[in-house]
């Protein structure tokens, strides 16, 4: 099938909103930091928002490049509701697997997801949300081990894998052995009776622990084991988020055969693909770098080609609230897709036969090898 077309399995992204949204609202969710644009300027001067200008408008019935005004203003008019369906309808999904750790509340979940997108949606948990949501029940030092194990195999009950946000937490360059249950006992004391309010997991023996934890139950029910590398907001130190600094944890996990995912990558993508081309439990993707980077993604995607396995690269919009990113996301991966592979025929790199499995392997055959997803 060739990639223009390839239905896809988008396996990391995060529900939508369900409500209008003024321009603010609109500009803080199509870029990572957390400020508006400096006076005089706009979030929409920007890769992503020359994208959703160019390549959303006509979804709602907009001529290409309508101004930010225009465009807004027919989103409005048509309704939240509306504006989800057609984004996330017009996005050729096979399914979508969605993480809920992060402001879920705010956001639709997996089942009105799936409802919209009129294909199947299915959870990803993040670990450390469910260790917040521990301490915030309130448990002992002693019992917290034991107290976070329940909890997350009650999280992750239906869920098709697991996700790790340590990128955000301090980052990759940390012990990757498991600590003792001394360690993790006197790290939880410490933690557990910090009065700040809504507890942040940031103590890197917990998150090791939660880490391994996480993966022995991603061994038993046979999921993956997601990881933010690279790209994202300012919580995290960028170099520090290199995926090649957990060089010594991928070996480990191989050793307890779980699969490891990273996610987004950029810059780190030719890292990425070097840990897949050598590691047959890694994975990656390019994820949301194809939304942010707009024009420029088909060579990001190009580069992340260059190395690793065909049977290695799973494709990810890692769209989070705006149900343009999840359109925007597989029309950008379609395009830079088919653009590397149809060149790569015109050299006779490669026939048009392998061009359709090379497309039909990064849209959906991986992701449906590595992730529990039933037959499809």
């Amino acid at each position: 099938m060739h990639a223009s077309v390839v239905p896809l399995v988008d396996h990391h992204c995060h529900g939508v909103v369900p409500h209008n949204l003024d321009r603010p609202s609109y500009e803080g969710l199509i870029n990572e930091g957390f400020d508006p644009a400096p006076a005089g300027t706009s979030h929409f001067d920007s890769p992503v928002g020359l994208a959703i200008r160019r390549w959303c408008a006509p979804v709602l019935e907009l001529p290409p490049l309508p101004s930010p005004e225009e465009y807004l203003a027919r989103r409005a008019e048509l309704g939240a509701d509306e504006v989800n369906r057609r984004f996330l309808r017009s996005a050729g999904l096979e399914a979508l697997l969605v993480e809920t750790g992060y402001k879920a509340s705010d956001l639709l979940d997996p089942a009105a997801i799936a409802s919209l997108a009129a294909v199947p949606a299915h959870q990803v948990v993040r670990l450390e949300a469910v260790a917040e949501a521990v301490a915030r029940q309130g448990v002992d030092a002693a019992a917290y081990p034991d107290a976070f194990a329940r909890a997350l195999e009650e999280a992750a009950a239906e869920a098709v894998g697991l996700k790790t946000v340590v990128a955000y937490r301090g980052g990759f360059d940390f012990d990757p052995a498991p600590p003792s249950t001394g360690e993790v006992a006197a790290a939880a004391g410490r933690w557990l009776t910090q009065d700040s309010g809504a507890p942040r997991l940031e103590d890197p023996v917990l998150l090791r622990h939660g880490i391994w934890t996480g993966a022995e139950l991603a061994r038993d029910r046979g999921l993956p084991l997601q990881f933010h590398a690279g790209y994202g907001d300012p919580d995290l130190t960028l170099h520090l988020a290199n995926p090649s600094l957990l060089t010594g944890l991928v070996r480990a996990l191989g050793e307890l055969g779980v699969d490891v995912v990273f996610l987004h990558c950029y810059p780190f993508h030719r890292e990425a693909a070097y840990l897949a081309a050598v590691f047959p439990h890694a994975y990656f993707d390019v994820g949301q770098a194809l939304n942010y980077t707009g024009a420029g993604a088909g060579g990001v995607l190009a580069e992340a080609m260059e190395l690793a396995p065909f049977t290695k690269q799973l494709y990810s919009s890692d769209a989070f609230a705006l149900a343009e990113l999840h359109f925007l996301g597989a029309w950008l991966f379609r395009r830079g897709l088919a653009a590397v592979l149809d060149d790569w025929v015109r050299r006779d790199e490669c026939s048009a036969a392998d061009a359709d499995r090379v497309a039909e392997l990064l849209g959906r055959a991986n992701a449906r090898r590595i992730y529990p997803l039933g037959d499809g």
